[in-house]
Order: C-alpha cells, then structure tokens, then sequence
C-alpha cells in the first residue's frame, strides 16, 4: 500500500483531532481517520473485528429496533462522521482485532512488533481512529461486528498479542473487559461482603470469579442478574453465595433485598457490571456507609452518582471503572485459563 509518511505525531493522537481543535482523541468530535498517510509514530492496522462496548451495542440495537440493516448503517454513520467508533449517546467505543500493516519508523526501535502480528487493541475505539470499508457479519449476540477496515494506535496506545491458546473472538471478548477484574482482584479484601450487579454478564463473571479468590472462606459474594439467562449460568458456576433476581433500576426493590439478606448492615463493596442506565443509585442503596462503589458500567452517569449518593445522605467511596489495570489483560485470559466451566460457558456465546 502506498502512503505518505507524515512526521512528528504527537504520543497521544493530537495531531488526528479534527475538532475541536486542542483535546486529546477521547473527547474529540471528530479525528482524521484518511490513512493514505500515517505519522512517524503510528500502527497502522487492517482490521477484522470491532468488539463495541455492551452499553454502546445495546443503545444502538435499542435505537435501530434491533434491525439488522439499521444497525450496521448506524455503525458506519458513525464512524465515517466522527472518524471513530464513538457513540455519541454512551461516549464508549470498544476495542478492536487488527493485523499490524504498517510500523512507523519512531517505534521500529521501541514496538515488538511487525508486520502481520496480530494484537488486540486494549485503548477504546471511542479514542481509535478507523476506517470502515465494508461490514462482512454482525454479531448481534456477542456485540462483536466483522468487517474489512483500518485503524491506528498511536505511540501512547495499549495493546497485545493474541494469545494462541484461545480463540480469538473469545479473546476479543474478554479483554474489551479485563480491567474489570483486574480492578476487583485491588479492591475486594478478605471476608468482605460483595454484591456484583450483571454478575451473569461477560464482565461480571470475571469479577465473581476475581472477588471469590479475595473474599475467603468468611467473605460474601452475592450475585444480582435479571435475564433468566444470566441467572442460569451464574448459578452453574457456583460462585456467589446467593443469586438474586433484580431490576437494577429499581433502588428500593435492591435496597430492602440487600437490607435483608445481610441484616441490615449491607456490602462492603457493590461493583456495577451492567449495560444499562439508570442503576446508580440501586449501586449505591446497597453498599454501607464508608463503603465502596465500583461503577464499570459505561451506561453510568457522573451526575446521577454523585448527586444521587448526596441526595440519599450516603457517605462512600465511588470508582469510575478505569478500563486499564497493569497486567489486567493476562489477568483475565488467566481466568479462562484456570476455570474450565467459565471458559466453557463464554465458548458458547463467543467461539
């Protein structure tokens, strides 16, 4: 492929926002995604499949009637206006499988890698610039979509190889999650009471598994699910202590069964894993004064949070869920690795 080769990018991606002019990537209305020229310090990438974040997905599915043609149109509207997978309701992206095309010359001392390495992106497609040329296949079940494009990483962009002992859709899944229970495995303590909200989802299952590890013998776990789904397969891992069936937006409703099943004294740390809005404040009801919140959800608002910890007089700790933890991608595919009926169940759905 020919290209022009432009120099002096900036490490974080500057140099590609279009407008407004002067923010980083993330927070950019709109980024250059033209890759007949690459910067000095850019991955070019083809790509194969986009993994969109599970809030995103279920917007746009909700939004386009669940039809299959008005999905995809929506997708690539998107991208090609924006020059990025950047759901302009949810704010998230996802992340992405490429093939390395292309390494500029500034990283050829720095990067491990070469032409025709295959990685997953571990930075947010809200943030990636892409290029969509044609969707091959949309897979309404796993939020994951094929299709033939490009992409970069810039010098600051997170990455890994795909590890060649799982399957890679499988892997795309799991690491669009993996600061999830990298994040659990540094907050749960031992003996704590834990209650995951969307425990029978991708991510929650990872962080059941991770909170099951640290709480011990004298600790707590207690899942909270609302499909009938998520609730069967929750149940056959035997993970939590209690399974309990729940609408997350009704924070009465979680609050009295929180309040019952621990005698009133609640969690010790509540982690929110759904992909739905309006569940902060059930996420806060439920866990203690001088507790901890920990918000993965994308739906999650800030203002809600905030406001609705103050206006309910709840005095605890609230972590917006950094998608990035050091290790957290071998973390989460260790899981696979070690626990033979989690990556049975997610072989089902991803493989």
């Amino acid at each position: 492929m020919a290209f022009t080769l432009e120099h002096n990018g900036n490490p974080f991606g500057s140099h590609r926002v279009i407008e407004p002019l002067g923010v980083l990537p993330q927070p950019a209305e709109k980024i250059d995604n033209n890759f007949d020229r690459i910067w000095d310090n850019e991955l070019l990438l083809d790509v194969q499949y986009l993994n969109i974040d599970s809030a995103s997905f279920t917007q746009i599915r909700a939004e386009q009637g669940d039809d299959d043609g008005k999905i995809c149109r929506r997708i690539l509207e998107i991208v090609a206006t924006r020059g990025k997978m950047h759901n302009p309701v949810t704010g998230s992206g996802g992340v992405l499988i490429g093939t390395v095309a292309q390494v500029g010359p500034m990283l050829q001392g720095e990067s491990p890698l070469v032409p025709g390495d295959k990685i997953v992106s571990l930075v947010s497609l809200s943030l990636t610039p892409l290029r969509i040329d044609e969707i091959l296949q949309l897979k309404k079940a796993t939020d994951q979509v094929k299709i033939h494009g490009q992409a970069v990483l810039f010098a600051s962009s997170l990455y890994t190889r795909l590890p060649e002992d799982i399957p890679e859709t499988l892997a795309l899944a799991v690491l669009d999650v993996c600061g999830a229970p990298a994040q659990t495995a540094r907050l749960v303590k031992p003996g704590q009471t834990v209650v995951i909200i969307g425990a029978g989802g991708k991510s929650g299952v990872l962080c059941a598994w991770q909170a099951r590890q640290r709480v011990g013998a004298s600790g707590r776990i207690i899942g909270i699910e609302y499909a009938a789904e998520g609730l069967a397969a929750l149940r056959g891992l035997d993970l939590c202590d209690e399974v309990i069936q729940l609408d997350a937006r009704n924070g009465l409703k979680c609050y009295e069964t929180i309040h019952a099943l621990t005698n009133g004294t609640l969690a010790d740390v509540v982690i929110n894993c759904v992909n739905i809005p309006d569940t902060e404040l059930s996420t806060i009801m439920m866990c203690r004064d001088r507790g901890l919140v920990y918000f993965f959800s994308m739906a999650t608002s800030f203002t809600k949070a905030a406001l609705g910890a103050e206006g309910i007089g709840k005095d605890i700790d609230m972590l917006i869920g950094n998608g990035y933890a050091r290790g957290h991608a071998e973390l989460a595919l260790d899981i696979l690795r070690t626990s033979a009926p989690i990556r049975a169940m997610y072989e089902q759905h991803y493989v």
